[in-house]
């Protein structure tokens, strides 16, 4: 239980010393406009209070990742607590601190514009197919990851469920963003807390002990390897590309700077709390990974966290949690299609004011998410695990760039986007769905491409222009 709660101390910590210094590092300023000051459209640039900004940016970005990636993670033991905290605090909280902030100051861009203004043209163009593609995956991955879940609470078909989900996705994401998005997720937050502290608390009232197997050793049951898979496993609330998606619908309607620490840095804290309550209930409830490994063989990592939480909160208090787990990747899949909408609006140069508009980019996008549902749900997700983490490790390089320019400490952005580029191309270059190579030689490569781009970030940091901000264009 002290690790546990060492490791929740260790975030906090993160966010109010570590999260100030980045903050003060990035200069926030409270006096500089935002973009919803100069461009409220009633549609996406829409004003509202940070308090639901922060709920709305957490449950955005929560989805199944903090949930199912952690369970998984678990299979390999009290270890995959570590790369929560450090990966959190260091990677993926400054990873979506740059993605909002930086937003803010391009008028509110998406992910591929930003990129572009700190790594060229190049990585821009490439960022706009590459980004929507991703964000095609994590709608359809929450489709299929609630329906299932939803099927094994009430028996109505997947079918069904897939359908009446794309269909509250499709509304979502055409309405304006203070309509649904702005009202239900405050509401949802509240399910997401009680469903994390409600059954963590449970646990320690049972009296289960937390990490029986208490070793840092890979104790995976399948004996797969820890280097650098569980680093693809664990990304939500260790650190997940797809918050880069995210964050600039928030920097749209955040009134101002000052409220970036705490919405961006603290959401990801957040998160990363999150995920250490799923790790820990799925590697204490079941006693050792064999068992957690054989109930995720049965119904996967779904039925994990219907046997916790019914078992923990009896019958209400488990239909409540699972709610919750189903609220959390529908939160998170109807604003990933909204993301892919202003992406696409945005290299159309597409006004989104005008609801026929919004029409003419949603309704083929929903046509090819609906296509790609129809794909394996595992090749899906192996896909989109490599995926999200590449885009990580692109806007943490954009974001040491950005620094590099400013003539600020760039380092903070510039070791977690080497750590993450050996990560990603590792992994590329040995797993199945990539070059299927041997351990040695694929970690070979990894280190050769972060160390090649390590040098070539250093030639090229002083040779990029950066691009003028709101005040500096006038």
């Amino acid at each position: 239980m002290l690790y546990f709660f060492s490791c929740v101390m260790f975030l906090l910590l993160g966010y109010f010393i570590y999260g100030r210094f980045v903050d003060r590092l990035f200069g926030s300023d409270p006096s500089r406009k935002t973009p919803v000051e100069t461009m409220e459209d009633g549609v996406d640039y829409v004003k509202m209070p940070p308090w639901k900004i922060f709920l709305i940016q957490l449950l955005n970005i929560a989805g199944l990742g903090p949930i199912f990636g952690p369970i998984l993670g678990a299979l390999y033991g009290p270890v995959a607590l570590i790369w929560i905290v450090v990966g959190c605090i260091f990677g993926g909280a400054v990873h979506d601190y740059f993605s909002g902030m930086l937003s803010m100051r391009y008028n509110g861009e998406s992910v591929p514009d930003v990129v572009g203004y700190n790594l060229g043209n190049g990585f821009k163009q490439f960022m706009r197919g590459f980004s929507v593609l991703l964000l095609l995956l994590v709608g359809v991955v929450f489709v299929l990851g609630p329906a299932k879940l939803l099927t094994e609470m009430t028996g109505i078909e997947t079918p069904i469920l897939v359908a009446a989900i794309f269909g509250y996705y499709f509304i979502a994401t055409i309405l304006p963003v203070d309509k649904i998005i702005g009202r239900i997720y405050p509401l949802f937050g509240a399910v997401l807390i009680f469903m994390a502290v409600g059954t963590l608390t449970m646990l320690i009232v049972k009296g289960y002990q937390f990490y029986p197997q208490r070793t840092f050793e890979n104790i995976n049951p399948q004996e797969l390897p820890l280097w650098p898979l569980m680093f693809i496993t664990i990304a939500c609330g260790a650190i997940s590309g797809f918050h880069a998606t995210q964050s600039p619908m928030m920097a749209r309607c955040l009134p101002n700077e000052r409220y970036g620490r705490s919405v961006f840095f603290g959401a990801m804290i957040a998160e990363g709390i999150v995920a250490l309550i799923w790790a820990t209930l799925a590697i204490s409830f079941f006693g050792n990974p064999w068992t957690l490994d054989a109930i995720l063989g049965e119904g996967g990592p779904a039925l994990v966290v219907n046997r916790i939480s019914t078992s923990l909160l009896g019958t209400f208090g488990g239909l409540l949690a699972v709610i919750g787990v189903v609220a959390l990747p529908i939160s998170s899949g109807d604003t990933a299609f909204r993301s892919a909408r202003l992406i696409i609006a945005d290299v159309l140069r597409m006004s989104q004011k005008q609801q026929l508009k919004r029409l003419f980019i949603a309704v083929p996008l929903f046509v090819v998410g609906f296509l790609i549902s129809k794909s394996e749900f595992g090749l899906i997700w192996r896909y989109f695990g490599w995926a999200n983490q590449t885009l990580a490790t692109v806007v943490l390089w954009a974001a040491a760039a950005y620094l590099a320019k400013e003539k600020k400490a760039h380092w903070i952005a510039t070791i977690p986007a080497t750590f993450m580029t050996v990560i990603v191309t590792t992994f590329l270059a040995n797993s199945q769905i990539g070059f299927g190579l041997p351990m040695v030689a694929a970690t070979s490569i990894g280190i050769g491409v972060a160390v090649a781009s390590v040098v070539l970030f250093f030639w090229k940091a002083g040779a990029i222009p950066a691009e003028k901000t709101v005040d500096e264009r006038g």
